[in-house]
């Protein structure tokens, strides 16, 4: 049976206070780890909460890749880190609701850091926004989906405003991997560490932690 996946899920990045990196500075990786680091000091409260990484976004559209690329990179090379949202089980706009849900069931207090694409203006294509507020999904295509996160790391991979299935659909595979590739660099160094502390616990086989 044939699913037709809706990309309608786009936020298109309007915030005030968030912090914007360049894909393309060499030291973006830094950047992303220094920032997202002093967010989780200020926001995560290790004893009280769970972290959860939510990686959303469906490899059935180029520009929607990113979530679901970064979530297998980041899976590969953290199997411990708690995660939702690879290429071979993505979180999207048709299950993000269920996939929320399950996350409250499975994970005692979480603390969600959501992954996600999204639409900008044309000179912030290439760039990464991340801020200490919860993901908007279709915020910008009037598409209504739940908030989700208490942290988001959003890369922007296309222009937004119009025609959006057009421009996800023909968005360049080198800015969403270039994109992937940072953001994982990045969140590698900031959970990586946590890890190693036994201040991120994985999911146990039960589901429930």
């Amino acid at each position: 049976m044939s699913l037709t996946f809706d990309t309608k899920h786009f936020p298109i990045i309007r915030r005030q206070t968030s912090i914007k990196i360049d894909s393309k500075d060499p030291d973006a990786v830094r950047k992303l780890r220094l920032n997202l680091s002093s967010l989780l000091k200020e926001r995560f409260r290790e004893t009280e909460q769970n972290l959860v990484v939510l990686c959303i976004g469906t490899d059935r559209s180029t520009g929607d890749s990113l979530g679901p690329l970064t979530g297998t990179s980041l899976k590969r090379r953290l199997p411990l880190l708690p995660l939702f949202g690879t290429l071979e089980d993505p979180v999207h706009a048709v299950n993000l609701a269920a996939k929320i849900a399950a996350i409250k069931v499975m994970v005692k207090n979480p603390f969600i850091v959501a992954v996600d694409a999204c639409l900008g203006e044309i000179d912030s294509v290439g760039d990464i926004d991340i801020g200490a507020d919860p993901l908007m999904p279709g915020a910008g295509v009037n598409k209504s989906l739940p908030v989700v996160g208490d942290l988001y790391v959003s890369g922007i991979v296309n222009v937004g405003g119009f025609l959006e299935h057009f421009v996800l659909q023909n968005t360049r595979l080198s800015v969403v991997v270039k994109l992937s590739e940072i953001i994982t660099e990045g969140l590698f160094a900031v959970f990586s560490p946590l890890i190693e502390a036994k201040k991120v616990c994985p999911i146990k086989k039960s589901g429930v932690y």
